[in-house]
């Protein structure tokens, strides 16, 4: 029977990942954007437990140490920081035995800031009336399979924009919050502006880095996102983040990128 959640939880901040969370870059691995979103929700449990749970997250920034495995993770959250207006979090997932992914975060305290309120990037196309885009083609995984990509306009090689949902649970048996349902997406950046076809090329990230002005909301994510390759083994997917309400920030991801000799199955 197929799981129609992410992760299932083993207690103790221990959990496992079902097929949905298949890795995109080998079969027996994890795709790092769910397991991006687990991170996010444990530490938002654990905020609410231990920590001042009324902040505001304002970036999370997650650093891959190593290959996500698919086994066991067993997931550990710390103050780094307290405050009274800020705090910085620290979360730790460990799998085989090993630190795999760091994730920092800073909290800040909420104040009324309505009155000037503004941005300059250009509203998205809604994705209703946009049409599935048939991105299990270019990328194989649990989690390709999984989610509903819809591009706003022909992408191009490097440039696309995007929206992205799921109907998958990210842990079952958990509600997870906004705010981890929403980053748990956000990693599928890379994949939606393909520069060079994954065949030939990898490109994957070594980490991720995502800053928040405003709570997002909803079950789409949106993407406007460019992907650059530097002549020596360097790129960067660089995105601006939306909600169905209009922009709530920017992601960012170093790449590593060098010739497939090994082609996607």
């Amino acid at each position: 029977m197929t799981s129609a959640s992410y992760f299932t939880a083993l207690g103790d901040g221990r959990y496992r990942a079902t097929e949905h969370a298949g890795s995109a870059w080998g079969d027996d691995g994890l795709h790092f954007s769910p397991v991006a979103g687990l991170l996010t929700h444990h530490l938002e449990q654990w905020r609410g437990a231990h920590a001042d749970g009324a902040k505001t997250i304002g970036r999370v920034s997650f650093d891959i140490l190593g290959r996500i495995a698919d086994d066991e993770i067993e997931i550990e959250t710390r103050v780094l920081r307290p405050g009274r207006t800020i705090e910085l979090l620290e979360t730790t997932a460990s799998i085989q035995g090993r630190p795999t992914i760091t994730a920092r975060a800073w909290a800040l305290s909420d104040v009324d800031t309505s009155a000037v309120a503004g941005d300059e990037w250009a509203l998205l196309p809604s994705p209703d009336g946009l049409t599935s885009s048939p991105v299990a083609e270019t990328w194989p995984g649990g989690y390709i399979r999984s989610i509903d990509v819809r591009h706003a306009g022909e992408p191009r090689p490097g440039r696309a924009a995007a929206w992205i949902t799921t109907e998958v649970a990210l842990v079952d048996g958990e509600e997870a919050g906004p705010l981890a349902s929403y980053v748990a997406l956000i990693d599928t950046a890379n994949g939606i502006a393909v520069r060079e076809h994954p065949s030939e090329w990898m490109f994957p990230n070594l980490d991720l880095t995502i800053h928040f002005f405003r709570r997002p909301e909803g079950r789409w994510n949106g993407f406007d996102t460019t992907v650059t390759f530097g002549p020596s083994g360097q790129g960067l997917t660089s995105s601006v983040l939306y909600d169905l309400a209009g922009p709530v920030g920017t992601a960012q991801q170093l790449l590593t990128v060098r010739p497939n000799t090994a082609p996607l199955r």
